[in-house]
């Protein structure tokens, strides 16, 4: 099924940073971010918000799970920042990250390869970040996850988006402990030297 992304603005927003952590299933894109948001916990200028989705919430993923019919009719009310489809459910980013990117917050989420383009034109400072990891890996780590609501393994491994509309800033190769490429996301929220 194709992705539909959308990025409801008419202004650019900021000052605060908006970081995208894209990057294929299996790459570990939630287990950086969980230990990423554990190490910022006592920094209330960097936030976290939930996603919310159209499927059963994983224990390893903090996200709302809504109804589809929820969230068309918060589609069409205009409550969500961004929002968009990938293998069969549709995702979304509360409008609340607006407010929070204007009181000068940075606002990190995982979110889908198809936003970063309208993102870049709507918000002052959008950073991506891609984790990703080789191929061998990414299967085995989708094989391991077998969560129903994934749908077809081969299906998500050979899943392509426009690279043109969507170049990184920041590639995180996860091969390694996660401990350590977290450190390196935390790094890149914190604004410091993050390939040391």
């Amino acid at each position: 099924m194709s992705e539909i992304p959308a990025v409801a603005h008419t202004t650019t927003i900021g000052p605060g940073r908006l970081i995208l952590v894209v990057g294929p299933s299996g790459a570990g894109k939630d287990t950086l971010l969980g230990l990423a948001k554990a190490a910022c916990a006592d920094d209330r200028d960097i936030v976290f918000p939930r996603r919310l989705i159209t499927r059963q919430a994983s224990a390893s993923e903090d996200n709302e799970e809504v109804s589809a019919e929820a969230f068309q009719r918060a589609a069409a009310a205009g409550d969500y920042a961004m929002h968009w489809e990938a293998h069969g459910h549709r995702y979304a980013l509360s409008r609340a990250i607006d407010d929070e990117i204007r009181a000068g917050r940075t606002v990190i989420a995982n979110v889908s390869r198809t936003v970063i383009a309208a993102a870049r034109r709507h918000y002052t400072n959008a950073v991506v970040v891609s984790v990703t990891a080789p191929p061998d890996v990414l299967a085995a780590r989708l094989a391991m996850r077998a969560r129903s609501s994934d749908g077809l393994l081969a299906q998500r491994l050979v899943r392509t988006v426009d690279e043109s509309t969507s170049t990184p800033d920041f590639t995180i190769v996860n091969s390694g402990t996660a401990e350590y490429h977290a450190r390196q996301l935390v790094r890149i929220i914190k604004g410091e030297r993050w390939d040391e």
